[in-house]
């Protein structure tokens, strides 16, 4: 996507030193533009798990470059097995919730434990790394056309602008590019059909208002930030048609693990018949995972996410106490989403209902 009009992607490796990734630091969006450099797997375990990166695919795909990063740095004499799994344990327990994070690790070390010296581990870890990479361009891209047809079919009906809700930002931010979510709204808009965009700012850390705002004015999408708590009287207003999110985890009964609030969302979009859609990769879907209920973690987050609030006054970047000194605060950083609130989901292959066996019909080779 672009940035002042500038093609842009999320991730990249350093056009001027092959030992360096670089990222942009989405903690300083939407105030401030800022290219941050990851030399180790260390550093890129702190860009997953500071939030420098953030969404389940780029997510992914960070710590792919993580690996490569450790197939550079290999110690002398050092037993390449023990120093891969390693590098492995450190990425892995950066996110506990986004099965990319495993999906794309697992990629690595497959391929790294075939390697037969420190050259060939770099090699092929380039490699990978970024196969991943483009291979998440390409999936979010094929999201995007499937998407499409669900925005086209409502504008064919409706004949006037057509009115997505967001929640959280599962765009080109969330991906390598094109997004998620984001994704069929982008290839909309690039059709010229009429979209509007209601970003909700997705408390506590405000992805919605940071981010999704931010790169929807960049591409030049209207869009109306709103706070989380309105998306129901929004809906009762008849002013949304569609509800359209990304996924972090996914289970393979169609349960949809999301950032906090998504199930409120669902649970208006179900009482005011707006459809709901999820735009997922396949990697984001566990299919070893049978009830998200019982198996998936949720990640609790610091409550100072909370208790502050970052923002600019005048040309500083500062953060605010927001409650009083000495209370307490729990910030889950998921919900879960059952299947029977999801119309359908939205993937590379393309659209079906949240259910198991209609999950399969696109991915037979995940049958048991």
């Amino acid at each position: 996507m672009h940035v002042n009009s500038v093609p842009q992607r999320t991730i990249w490796l350093s056009a001027d030193d092959p030992e360096v990734v670089e990222v942009i630091d989405q903690r300083r969006l939407p105030h401030e533009f800022v290219v941050a450099r990851i030399n180790d797997v260390e550093t890129a375990a702190r860009a997953i798990s500071e939030m420098w990166v953030r969404g389940a695919p780029l997510i992914g795909a960070t710590a792919a470059w993580g690996m490569y990063l450790a197939a550079r740095s290999i110690p002398a004499r050092c037993d390449m097995k023990f120093w891969f799994e390693e590098a492995y344990g450190i990425l892995i327990r950066s996110r506990p919730t986004a099965v990319n994070l495993r999906w794309a690790l697992d990629r690595m070390l497959e391929v790294l434990h075939l390697a037969h010296d420190p050259y060939e581990a770099a090699v092929v870890a380039k490699r990978m790394a970024a196969h991943i990479t483009e291979e998440d361009v390409q999936i979010n891209s094929a999201i995007g056309d499937h998407g499409l047809s669900i925005i086209r079919d409502i504008y064919t009906k409706k004949k006037d602008v057509v009115h997505v809700m967001t929640h959280c930002n599962a765009g080109w931010l969330a991906t390598v590019d094109w997004g998620t979510a984001t994704s069929p709204i982008y290839k909309a808009h690039s059709e010229g059909i009429p979209v509007h965009v209601w970003v909700d700012e997705t408390r506590p850390r405000n992805q919605g208002a940071s981010l999704t705002a931010w790169e929807l004015k960049e591409e030049g999408v209207p869009c109306t930030l709103i706070t989380d708590n309105a998306g129901g009287h929004i809906m009762q207003q008849g002013k949304v048609d569609l509800l359209l999110t990304g996924t972090d985890r996914t289970d393979r009964a169609g349960n949809v693990c999301n950032k906090i609030g998504t199930y409120l969302k669902a649970l208006a979009a179900f009482d005011n018949q707006v459809p709901f859609y999820v735009a997922l990769p396949s990697p984001t879907i566990d299919w070893t995972m049978k009830n998200a209920f019982e198996e998936i973690v949720i990640e609790e987050r610091d409550p100072n996410e909370v208790l502050s609030i970052e923002g600019k006054a005048g040309n500083n970047i500062t953060r605010v106490q927001l409650a009083p000194e000495g209370v307490n605060a729990a910030n889950p950083a998921f919900d879960i989403t059952p299947a029977r609130l999801v119309t359908g989901l939205i993937t590379e292959r393309g659209v079906c209902a949240a259910d198991s066996e209609s999950m399969l019909s696109l991915f037979p080779e995940q049958a048991e």
